[in-house]
């Protein structure tokens, strides 16, 4: 009975999230009611506040849920046995923005980010800041995965040059956020230019 109690919190859980981002999309962050979002997710406005506290607790979720699935693809990127820096370095990031609108527009993405760097010790921004350390620790993973199977040089600091890596792929993603004409393809193109000068001097038999 438990089980079947849960199933259905989380099955309310998930309506109202895609009814958020539904509205988010359709009339902007600042725009949507939780009015709105509760009449669409069939709930009503005080089970909606069971779930949340405000529109930030649930832009939030919608993040974690977004990083959560990278993760877990990027968990699968590390575990292929590639044999080139670059060609690792594409598949994991190429994920990580490939799955980056899925669940939230540019628009949204850029109140996410305001709203971390405006209010630096809220929860949101704590969460915020916790999902970009559990991406860049991946990073740093998939660098030495490749270091053990002997494609990346010994001499390498993986975790300072996996942060390095994804600073700048974080970086990057916030300027493809701001531009509403940079598409993701134009992204990783960039990317990938930029990390080619990296996994060159850290593949085994590099001078």
């Amino acid at each position: 009975m438990s089980g079947l109690r849960a199933q259905k919190k989380a099955d309310k859980n998930r309506r109202i999230l895609e009814a958020a981002t539904t509205l988010f999309r359709k009339v902007g962050y600042d725009s949507a009611r939780i009015e709105d979002i509760a009449e669409m997710a069939g709930v009503s406005v005080g089970t909606f506040y069971n779930y949340y506290k405000n529109k930030g607790d649930m832009l939030m979720a919608t993040v974690s849920m977004e990083v959560e699935e990278v993760l877990a693809a990027g968990e699968g990127i590390i575990a292929k046995k590639h044999d080139q820096v670059a060609s690792a370095l594409f598949d994991l990031i190429g994920k990580y923005y490939d799955h980056s609108l899925t669940y939230l527009s540019k628009e949204m993405w850029r109140t996410a980010m305001s709203l971390s760097i405006a209010q630096p010790e809220t929860p949101f921004s704590k969460r915020y800041t916790a999902l970009d350390h559990r991406l860049s620790k991946q990073v740093c993973d998939l660098f030495r995965s490749l270091q053990d199977r002997g494609i990346v040089r010994k001499d390498v600091d993986c975790t300072a040059l996996g942060e390095l890596v994804f600073n700048n792929v974080n970086m990057m993603f916030i300027e493809f956020v701001k531009d509403e004409d940079m598409d993701v393809d134009g992204l990783m193109a960039s990317v990938a230019k930029q990390n080619l000068p990296v996994a060159s001097l850290i593949s085994v038999g590099a001078d």
